[in-house]
């Protein structure tokens, strides 16, 4: 019996040694590879903004903003407001918009001009089918099936056509249609009061009166 005793007592010694040691392994890589991560992060989320609203010359993530919103007690990032400056003159707004797709959350930057027109887009992440919804990449650019650069989203909220709207769905994937263009309005909104009015962190309800008071002056 002792010596039964003893060799489990030496298996529960090795296995918290293991455990320990995996731990602190784990550890390690994580902070060596946590500053490369965030460069690269980084170096991904400017060349995206270099390309979806016109030439800037201040530092857009600086003077970045967030709005957040509840889910419960828990705050969670809705949006974040990017102003894009020339010589000190606002030229537009990237807002980074988040929506649920057919495989999972769809994180769209989409750049506005000055008039509200959608200059260009970026999609930043996904979970999409590949080869099918994984297309929102481009689908939606300049002369493609799906073209929405150019379009106000405040004249008309984009919408696919299969629901009555004017944006061609892609192919075998309208859910993924869907989303990418709830997160292009939802930025719409976001893009209204947190850079055109001057209004920082405000909230959802803040932001749906404001799209609606603009609808009712047009």
């Amino acid at each position: 019996m002792k010596k039964l005793e003893s060799s489990l007592k030496n298996m529960l010694l090795v296995l918290t040694g293991i455990t320990v040691l995996s731990v602190a392994i784990l550890a390690y890589f994580n902070e060596l590879t946590k500053e490369p991560i965030a460069q690269a992060n980084m170096k991904i989320l400017n060349d995206a903004l270099m390309s979806v609203v016109p030439g800037f010359d201040n530092n857009p993530v600086a003077d970045s903003d967030t709005i957040y919103k509840m889910k419960g007690e828990v705050k969670t990032v809705d949006f974040i407001i990017y102003p894009a400056k020339k010589d000190g003159e606002w030229v537009g707004t990237a807002v980074q918009s988040v929506s649920l797709g057919f495989g999972g959350d769809m994180t769209v930057l989409v750049g506005f001009d000055s008039e509200g027109k959608i200059y260009d887009y970026s999609l930043l992440s996904h979970a999409e089918t590949p080869g099918l919804g994984s297309k929102a990449d481009v689908w939606f650019k300049k002369g493609e099936p799906g073209d929405i650069i150019g379009q106000n989203p405040g004249d008309k909220p984009l919408s696919v056509d299969k629901d009555g709207g004017e944006v061609n769905s892609i192919t075998a994937s309208t859910i993924t249609t869907r989303a990418f263009l709830n997160a292009v309005n939802a930025a719409y909104k976001a893009y209204l009061t947190g850079e055109v009015e001057g209004v920082s962190g405000a909230t959802e309800s803040a932001i749906d009166s404001e799209i609606t008071a603009t609808e009712n002056k047009e």
